[in-house]
């Protein structure tokens, strides 16, 4: 059996994750299908926007969008590397931090590495913000946008959904879609 960052992070409870996850965990691969993408509205669409032109992410609401995941691990990391419409590329490589359920992820996709615990519900992987991290500098939960993110099985596809908010602005930038899988990346 291949072992992986997540395989290992996981432990005895990498068996909890739906199998096509597992598989995905375990050999890698490369997912595809339409996306939507989503900013808010006045000062949260502004700053949705902002974060978008951040990470990459196209905002023209007026068209389908589509996405491609490669998903690989490498020298002890889970990378994810999305592209949007061909065009549009959004790395992200996660550390692990301990183990599941107490230990996290820390995502570096831009200046800011995201810390993240994972919980799985019905074999989905659903993930929680706990904090960031500048540097040396540890950035409390409270201070950043409220994520939501999680990725699940239905009807054989790849379901995913991400988004950000804020109170009171709410909805700054969402985009979500159910992919196909594609071939094995090794």
């Amino acid at each position: 059996m291949t072992e992986t960052a997540v395989s290992t992070w996981f432990g005895q409870g990498f068996a909890q994750l739906h199998p096509l996850l597992q598989d995905l965990h375990r050999h890698g691969g490369r997912l595809h299908g339409p996306v939507q993408i989503r900013t808010g509205r006045g000062v949260g669409g502004w700053i949705g926007r902002r974060l978008a032109r951040k990470l990459d992410v196209p905002v023209d609401e007026s068209r389908a969008h589509t996405l491609e995941v490669t998903i690989y691990h490498a020298d002890g990391l889970l990378h994810w590397d999305r592209r949007f419409d061909d065009a549009h590329r959004f790395p992200s490589t996660f550390r692990p931090s301990g183990q599941w359920p107490t230990g996290y992820w820390i995502e570096d996709a831009s200046a800011i590495a995201l810390l993240l615990q994972v919980d799985v519900v019905d074999g989905g992987w659903y993930w929680c913000c706990i904090g960031a991290q500048r540097g040396a500098l540890r950035l409390p939960a409270w201070l950043l946008p409220r994520s939501n993110a999680y990725k699940r099985i239905e009807q054989g596809r790849y379901r995913f959904s991400v988004s950000f908010t804020l109170p009171v602005l709410g909805e700054l930038l969402a985009y979500e879609g159910s992919l196909e899988a594609g071939t094995a990346v090794t």
